[in-house]
């Protein structure tokens, strides 16, 4: 069961844990599983929305559903001697002390910022770390406004889920654009700007119009990327909501500044392109002079198959938006609940790959956001020495890298850059790059 029509009234109304209740005796979810997503939710965030409840899941199919599973966390998230200690100590108002101290032991064990985030990628001016921006690689910067650290819901696999359980220390937020545009000015190679979050568009249009405009006056500046969700899980906030039209209007300003406006889409499931609403949005969006691109993990329960990849990236493609990434789910938060072997990951490309028109081959993938940079799986190698897997540079820290090949001893479990070998054959610059600490980058400069 699927509820059908809008969402009710198309206002904005973010739900949680408390109101599992509320959730519960409207669609029907069973005690056991509302009973698991209250105790996992002490330590994972979790929000959705009405439209996500009452437009993208397939309530008769609950827990199964990919798109209850993409939302609502699930028994097997966590290990199970601390879901157990998670259920002993809430139940007893009198263990609130001990609770705290396991929900930050738990969420310290999640490695909540992968790929060296906060040890590589924060740059420094005049010595001191500039809050809110990470600069990974030379030509790009990721800027996250403090006002944008949300989401209209939150995906139970995302990799910046430490940017939502309100811990200072594991947030990056930038209270304003000044640090930005110091950070810019004193490195003119960087053309792309990536907002990201959370979600930007989560802000009020005159928020984010706030970061965007000091942008649009700097010749450095080429491309001005979004990193959103929305579309995906509150399309009305391109078409009904108060400032719909604003925010709209703003893309044009960015668009008629020179600027490329790139909005890069997460679709996770084909199901979320399938509604009016979210093909609106998109219309509306592309007729500004945007450019829409998607992106999603390889994420098991959720689309760990060529068929729905291949339905995603058509519908994409049919929607005008550009399909760009298929990444590795990243090793944080529940990896080995939703990870997907390498070899698996690599064939379930192929696969879907095959099925698609020469317009939607833009996509790339298997790719690892890892450490040293992005890794892509070209595929499995047969030779008299064993198989290998053969990998890719896409991009790198050091630009000397980027589009270098290599290989690592096939392994049928690896689902990470880290449980990989690397073959003897991999030139001396690659492979420190590949094992040790990453040479100095945007985030050292």
């Amino acid at each position: 069961m699927m509820a059908a029509g809008r969402a009710a009234s198309e206002r904005f109304r973010a739900l949680g844990p408390r109101h599992l209740d509320e959730i519960a005796a409207r669609f029907g979810l069973g005690e056991e599983v509302r009973e698991t997503v209250r105790r996992l939710s002490l330590v994972l965030p979790f929000r959705v929305n009405e439209y996500v409840l009452s437009r993208l899941i397939d309530w008769d199919r609950v827990p199964e559903d990919p798109m209850f599973q993409l939302t609502f966390p699930q028994r097997g998230m966590l290990a199970a001697t601390d879901e157990e200690q998670l259920a002993k100590l809430s139940a007893d108002p009198g263990d609130k002390p001990l609770l705290r101290e396991l929900v930050g032991d738990i969420r310290g064990r999640l490695n909540p910022h992968p790929s060296g985030q906060q040890q590589y990628n924060v740059p420094h001016l005049d010595g001191r770390p500039v809050p809110g921006l990470q600069h990974k690689y030379r030509e790009t910067v990721l800027y996250f406004p403090g006002q944008g650290q949300t989401c209209h819901a939150y995906c139970t696999y995302c990799f910046r889920w430490a940017q939502f359980v309100g811990d200072a220390d594991l947030r990056f937020a930038a209270p304003d654009p000044a640090g930005l545009l110091a950070h810019l000015a004193a490195h003119p190679e960087v053309s792309d700007v990536l907002v990201t979050g959370g979600d930007p568009m989560v802000m009020t249009t005159e928020r984010l119009r706030r970061h965007l405009e000091p942008l649009l006056a700097l010749e450095s500046v080429d491309t001005v990327r979004i990193g959103t969700k929305s579309v995906a899980y509150w399309p009305y906030r391109f078409t009904t909501d108060h400032d719909a039209d604003d925010v709209l209007r703003l893309f044009e300003q960015v668009v008629a500044a020179g600027k490329q406006l790139a909005v890069m889409a997460h679709f996770s499931h084909p199901r979320e392109l399938e509604t009016a609403p979210a093909q609106e949005a998109l219309r509306r969006i592309r007729a500004t002079g945007a450019v829409v691109y998607g992106q999603a993990p390889l994420i098991a329960r959720v689309n760990d198959d060529a068929a729905t990849w291949s339905a995603l990236w058509k519908a994409e493609l049919a929607a005008g938006v550009v399909p760009y990434y298929l990444f590795v789910e990243r090793d944080t938060g529940p990896h080995a609940y939703f990870q997907v072997p390498l070899a698996r990951a690599s064939e379930i490309f192929r696969a879907a790959y095959r099925t698609l028109p020469g317009l939607a081959r833009t996509v790339r993938g298997p790719v690892m956001s890892a450490t040293p940079g992005k890794v892509v799986v070209d595929g499995v190698q047969e030779t008299p020495e064993g198989a290998y897997f053969q990998l890719r540079m896409l991009q790198a820290r050091d630009p000397a890298l980027v589009g270098r090949p290599f290989r690592a001893r096939y392994c049928p479990r690896a689902a990470w850059l880290d449980d990989l070998e690397i073959a003897p054959d991999c030139p001396p610059d690659l492979a420190a790059a590949l094992r040790g600490t990453p040479p100095e980058s945007g985030a050292a400069a």
